[in-house]
């Protein structure tokens, strides 16, 4: 007879040989749920404002043997500018520059010139031409440039208005398209509105033809206009397929 000590044993081995046969059987994979059909739709809208802001820079040159000189003189231009432009509220006036260079050639003595540029921004387009032109005629600044855009607040009032556009845009497409690929109804999924950036501002270097005749003529100057574009785009999720008629 054999000893009941080896019953614990056996009980063991035939558990380990239990959890190998578990262990080699193969896993059933679960079954993936379906996906939810979608579509990618996208549209736009698009506006055209008026240009509302003007940017104008103007500069002071001078040149002389002594660098001191010269930079005294254009010093004096730019502070007898600042004050009559600081004298319109409507326009707002900062520097924008300030070099000193010495020049060398062969017909000249070695001398240097100093160059300051102011900038003027406004929206008065009358009041700015006005003040451009008697700051060349009285002032002897030069004109580098003139850029037109539109302000902040014209920019941000009319992307509020476009996207609305657009976003009822989109809603149609998205319409469209489910009841072109035949569901009922849809729903949105994940979706991105993205206006377009407005462009650096570059002067127009135009100088000879923007500066005004004498006898303070204000410049000519035709302010444009600028697109305002967004676009909606994202998921259109499909839903209720239509029960094809008999």
């Amino acid at each position: 007879m054999k000893s009941s000590r080896s019953y614990p044993f056996v009980r063991t081995r035939a558990l380990l040989v239990a959890m190998a046969a578990c262990a080699a059987a193969p896993v059933l994979a679960q079954p993936t749920p379906p996906q939810q059909p979608a579509v990618t739709v996208t549209a736009s809208a698009t506006a055209t404002i008026a240009n509302d802001r003007l940017q104008a820079w103007l500069r002071a040159e001078a040149e002389n043997a002594s660098a001191g000189t010269a930079a005294s003189q254009v010093n004096a231009t730019i502070g007898k500018a600042l004050a009559e432009a600081k004298a319109h509220p409507s326009i707002k006036v900062a520097t924008a520059g300030y070099s000193t260079q010495q020049i060398s050639d062969k017909v000249r003595a070695q001398r240097w010139r100093v160059v300051q540029t102011i900038s003027l921004e406004s929206s008065d387009f009358a009041s700015a031409a006005a003040l451009i032109s008697r700051l060349q005629d009285e002032q002897g600044l030069l004109l580098s440039g003139m850029s037109f855009s539109l302000a902040d607040k014209t920019r941000r009032d009319a992307e509020d208005s476009v996207t609305q556009q657009a976003i009822k845009a989109w809603q149609a497409r998205a319409q469209q398209a489910a009841q072109g690929l035949g569901f009922a109804s849809w729903r949105p999924g994940h979706v991105t509105v993205q206006t377009s950036e407005p462009g650096r501002v570059l002067p127009m270097m135009r100088a000879q033809a923007l500066s005004g005749p004498s006898g303070g003529t204000p410049v000519a100057m035709e302010s444009g206009t600028t697109e305002v574009t967004v676009t909606v785009s994202g998921e259109t999720l499909l839903e209720q397929s239509r029960t094809p008629t008999r």
